[in-house]
């Protein structure tokens, strides 16, 4: 058949033609990928010189460089220097001069006292001759308590003596005649003969007796017949007082003198007297304001109105 032949005459020339363009088309690739190549590696070549702003925030900043030293900071280093150095000397005077200076000894020579004291100083001289003096136990005062003790109570019985010797002085003007008595012959006598009747029993307060207001000096006489037995220079808030015991109608009475003048006693305990018999002086000692006897009376140990016993019995 004419056009099969044709056909299968033609179809070697196109198979051949395509295999007779293939390299010379594989040479035209090859030269195109050499000429991309080389253009890729110029542009990484190209962006590795040139970076982006994004990159190069990316990195870490580099240290700064060292400062240069200024001129300030170049002369403050020789200037701390130089204190250091003068410090270190100083220390090394102060340490080492007070050892060289008691290294070695001095002789002075001797000055007397009275070189030592000038004219305008104030300065005491004493001299060479003056001697100490001993001191003995009695040259100071007490240091313990008992000494303290002591000299307390030497310190109040020499005021008492004081005391007494003042009254037995005011006293000794006043004429006593140590035998007189009472006026009255009854067995119960006045005790004073001159006297203002002062508080009685219970008044203004705890009071077991009667005052009896008199001059300092005035004569005091027993009561009753008796035996004394209290005769003492300082009898409790009394002072110095008399105390004696009577048998009275078959009852047992005792009266009471108290404020007396020191040294006035002219009784003594267990001595018996008679009634209307001196026995002192009026005074104010012991807890009293003014002159004045105290005048107490005590039947079988009950306390009774010594004004009223007064009254009813003396004569």
């Amino acid at each position: 058949m004419p056009t099969s032949q044709r056909s299968g005459a033609e179809a070697p020339e196109d198979d051949l033609a395509e295999h007779n363009d293939s390299p010379s088309s594989e040479n035209e690739n090859e030269a195109a990928l050499t000429t991309r190549r080389a253009n890729s590696r110029r542009k990484v070549a190209t962006n590795s010189k040139v970076k982006s702003p994004a990159v190069a925030s990316a990195r870490p900043a580099a240290h700064p460089a060292t400062p240069r030293p200024t001129v300030k900071s170049r002369v403050a280093k020789p200037l701390r220097s130089l204190v250091v150095l003068s410090m270190v000397g100083g220390l090394v005077a102060t340490v080492a001069l007070p050892a060289f200076a008691t290294g070695g000894t001095v002789e002075a020579e001797p000055v007397t006292v009275q070189q030592m004291a000038s004219e305008d100083a104030q300065s005491l001289v004493v001299a060479s001759d003056v001697s100490g003096d001993d001191l003995a136990r009695d040259s100071y005062s007490a240091t313990t308590e008992e000494e303290i003790e002591e000299e307390k109570a030497k310190e109040a019985a020499a005021a008492a003596a004081a005391a007494r010797a003042r009254m037995t002085a005011s006293v000794a003007s006043v004429p006593v005649n140590v035998n007189m008595v009472s006026p009255g012959s009854g067995a119960v006598r006045w005790p004073i003969t001159s006297f203002t009747k002062g508080r009685g029993l219970w008044d203004s307060g705890y009071h077991q007796g009667v005052d009896l207001l008199g001059s300092c000096g005035t004569p005091l006489y027993a009561a009753a017949s008796g035996v004394v037995r209290v005769s003492q220079e300082s009898f409790g808030g009394y002072g110095v007082a008399v105390t004696i015991d009577h048998v009275l109608n078959g009852q047992q009475v005792s009266t009471l003198y108290g404020h007396m003048t020191y040294g006035s006693r002219q009784v003594s305990s267990g001595q018996s007297v008679s009634a209307g018999q001196l026995i002192g002086l009026v005074g104010s000692t012991g807890s009293s304001t003014a002159c004045h006897l105290h005048f107490e009376v005590h039947i079988n140990g009950g306390v009774v109105d010594p004004w009223a016993w007064l009254q009813a019995n003396a004569g």
